[in-house]
């Protein structure tokens, strides 16, 4: 399947574009599959712009300079990576920490339904969750938190601190995030 899809890549059959932003999260079979495309693409992307990198748990990558287009955000689960696009320039790529097995990230095609930058968790304890980007009716947000190396959330898409600072400050709301495998 690799090969598949670095020989569409190297043709030029398949591009990494936005989503049509959505009003809700799409959890269809096709959004799961589209947005499973979209991250084994962003980890290509990832080789061709900064190099085969491995980041540690906390690091992340940013490009210098000035990208235009929507910004779209993509999410490895297999990885623990979320990718930065705009447009369709890679401008980003950071470690992550999503939900552990009994409260998993759900997959799809999501948008930014809320943002707040300091909010606290209704459901878990009044547990802080800087720069918040809530993506569903649930409570699933990207926000900064804590990255042990491996899915420890309750379902969120934990971001370290300064990346989800520099994220928040360039998306809005109805930005698309997709969420694959």
């Amino acid at each position: 399947m690799m090969k598949l899809a670095l020989a569409l890549v190297a043709a030029g059959a398949f591009a990494l574009a936005p989503a049509a932003p959505a009003l809700a999260s799409m959890e269809t079979p096709e959004a799961k599959a589209e947005a499973a495309d979209a991250a084994m693409m962003a980890r290509l992307h990832m080789d061709e712009v900064f190099g085969p990198k491995e980041l540690k748990p906390g690091q992340y990558v940013w490009r210098k300079g000035s990208f235009t287009g929507e910004p779209m955000v993509v999410v490895s689960l297999t990885d623990q990576l979320a990718y930065l696009y705009r447009g369709d320039q890679l401008v980003a790529v950071s470690t992550v920490s999503t939900g552990k097995e009994t409260n998993p990230t759900p997959k799809g095609i999501f948008s930014v339904l809320a943002k707040k930058p300091m909010h606290r968790s209704i459901k878990y304890d009044n547990a802080p969750m800087p720069f918040m980007q809530r993506i569903d009716e649930y409570g699933v947000a990207l926000h900064a938190g804590h990255l042990p190396g491996r899915p420890a959330s309750h379902g969120c898409i934990r971001l370290p601190a300064e990346f989800a600072k520099r994220l928040y400050g360039v998306t809005d709301l109805g930005a698309t995030v997709m969420i694959g495998a």
